[in-house]
């Protein structure tokens, strides 16, 4: 029976930088203990004959034809920007000027 204990929890949340009180440690511990302990059922099965795959079940994407739509006027949408200029939307710069 693998256990995880609050400290463990506290550690690898401090070390993903998450913010945990002691009572969502506590709860996670055994979340994660109760996991471990199923993966430890799973190990006892026989999987000698079995293939490996990736998934259960085999899934294939649905797609749809492209259709063309009409969207939003440009003109429309610059009148509800915060700070159109012209014809182009003013956003905040990102990157630093290279130098």
């Amino acid at each position: 029976m693998a256990a995880i204990d609050q400290s463990e929890v506290h550690k690898v949340a401090d070390l993903a930088r998450l913010a945990l009180s002691p009572e969502e440690e506590k709860t996670f511990a055994g979340q994660l203990s109760s996991i471990l302990d199923y993966f430890e059922q799973l190990s006892e099965l026989d999987t000698t004959d079995v293939e490996p795959t990736t998934r259960a079940i085999e899934l294939s994407n649905i797609t749809r034809a492209d259709e063309r739509k009409t969207g939003v006027e440009p003109a429309a949408m610059l009148e509800i920007a915060p700070e159109p200029d012209g014809e182009f939307f003013r956003v905040p710069q990102i990157l630093a000027d290279a130098e």
